[in-house]
């Protein structure tokens, strides 16, 4: 397999998301998102099941298993979704969030700059999708990919979700290949300090 700065994000970025206490991942597998999906499960071997992924068909009941999880335990949860209209469907969920106080985050993979707005397939607007009821923050499509600013975009979704109390939409666009040959071996992540669900962290 080729390297792929898709799987080198969605690696990285799911790692500093289990170092600030996320434990839950809602999968709703798609093309687009298979990164992301592969770098779940594979978080999840490492952490011997402490990072959990529950795969769900559906966008709309995704979001709504997620809330839940996030009620019952005070932290984030995380809905990975592929792109197009796919994330759209958490709307009904987020809104509830929104209303509620609840932290979510929503993880929508998303086609290239190149690719938006000249009519390619399974792709609309990210940008603002959820409205007034979650942020949107725009990660620029990864070529290379560093640590320090995955760590920074991370700390930022964090910020959001444990600061506000409300859900926030992370939209990053992948380029072709989709996902590819890991050239390393997941290390887990020391915890940020502190991270309790009822406090704003910063670092």
């Amino acid at each position: 397999m080729s390297h792929s700065p898709a799987t080198t994000w969605s690696r990285a970025f799911l790692g500093e998301l289990y170092s600030w206490g996320v434990r839950d991942v809602v999968l709703s597998p798609g093309s687009r998102s298979q990164a992301l999906a592969l770098a779940a499960l594979e978080w999840e071997r490492v952490t011997d099941g402490e990072l959990r992924v529950h795969v769900v068909i559906d966008e709309r009941s995704a979001a709504f298993r997620a809330l839940g999880i996030a009620t019952e335990s005070g932290m984030p949860a995380v809905c990975v979704s592929t792109s197009g209209s796919a994330p759209g469907h958490y709307l009904p969920a987020v809104m509830e969030a929104h209303h509620s106080g609840t932290p979510l985050i929503l993880l929508s993979a998303d086609r290239p700059e190149e690719l938006r707005g000249v009519g390619a397939n399974q792709t609309t607007t990210h940008e603002g999708l959820l409205g007034v009821f979650a942020p949107t923050i725009s990660v620029p499509t990864p070529d290379e990919v560093t640590p320090e600013a995955v760590a920074a975009v991370a700390r930022e979704v964090m910020t959001i979700a444990l600061g506000s109390r409300h859900p926030v939409h992370l939209n990053v666009g992948f380029r072709e290949p989709l996902s590819g040959a890991a050239t390393d071996d997941l290390v887990i992540p020391e915890p940020q300090t502190p991270c309790h669900p009822l406090m704003l962290v910063t670092r």
